[in-house]
């Protein structure tokens, strides 16, 4: 059987914030400048290896990286934060190890989402980082990227009035919602449960105020929309009836 190509670009999920993007790479990280679409900087791989993750604070200098690929120089349990705008060569600020290969990050601008199979860590960041909370997920599905990597299913949302995060339920087919923004840290949360889909989640997306949830399941012939206060479905988009797997 051919093998697949080395280094294909791996985005886990649309950025909200669509100025600027990353992407993660074998020969290290590409970032990009949308309009006009144009490179604005990249790490190569002796910088910081390949890369199996990547993931940008906004349009900022931080970058969330994970190993992953052919030649990572850091391990894939680890996530480091890369200040780019960092004198010197070791521009790495700092760095959150997990007890198993992380699969997602999502930040934004007061919060880290680490996720791990069947976990998923909440930490505060930048300043003063610790862990927050922890929640347990279902045997989260995974997408996976030309055959290359695994992309765990969650969003946050980046909005400053609402921290909402969305992950899969311990239910087939469902979703768990929690907002951080009203979460006291340590304390026990009760996430709000919206019933998606009858097949496994593999493709979620919140908008950027938080108020919308779109998701996709393993079968890839549906796409829902859903209310995040009221948790009623407003929209179902038919793609086709062919089986297909969303990004």
């Amino acid at each position: 059987a051919p093998k697949p190509p080395r280094g294909p670009p791996k985005i886990p999920h649309p950025p909200h914030f669509l100025g600027c993007f990353c992407v993660a790479m074998d020969s290290g990280v590409r970032i990009f400048n949308v309009e006009p679409l144009m490179e604005k900087g990249h790490l190569d791989a002796e910088q910081v290896g390949s890369i199996g993750l990547a993931e940008m604070l906004h349009r900022s200098n931080l970058l969330a990286l994970v190993g992953g690929g052919a030649h990572p120089k850091f391990p894939d349990v680890s996530v480091l934060i890369w200040d780019d705008a960092r004198e010197g060569k070791d521009k790495v600020v700092l760095e959150f190890t997990l007890p198993k290969p992380v699969l997602a990050v999502r930040m934004r601008h007061d919060k880290l989402v680490v996720l791990v199979r069947s976990r998923l860590y909440v930490f505060s960041f930048p300043h003063n980082p610790q862990k927050l909370f922890e929640f347990d997920t279902r045997d989260n599905p995974k997408g996976n990227w030309f055959g290359l990597g695994w992309i765990g299913i969650c969003d946050l949302c980046p909005s400053l009035e609402r921290a909402l995060l969305v992950f899969p339920g311990h239910k087939c087919g469902s979703l768990q919602l929690v907002d951080l923004s009203v979460a006291e840290r340590g304390s026990s949360v009760a996430p709000v449960t919206i019933n998606a889909h009858q097949g496994e989640v593999t493709c979620v997306s919140l908008s950027p105020p938080g108020t919308l949830v779109a998701s996709a399941s393993a079968r890839g012939t549906l796409l829902r929309l859903f209310c995040t206060r009221t948790r009623h479905r407003l929209l179902e988009l038919r793609r086709g009836t062919d089986p297909a797997t969303l990004f």
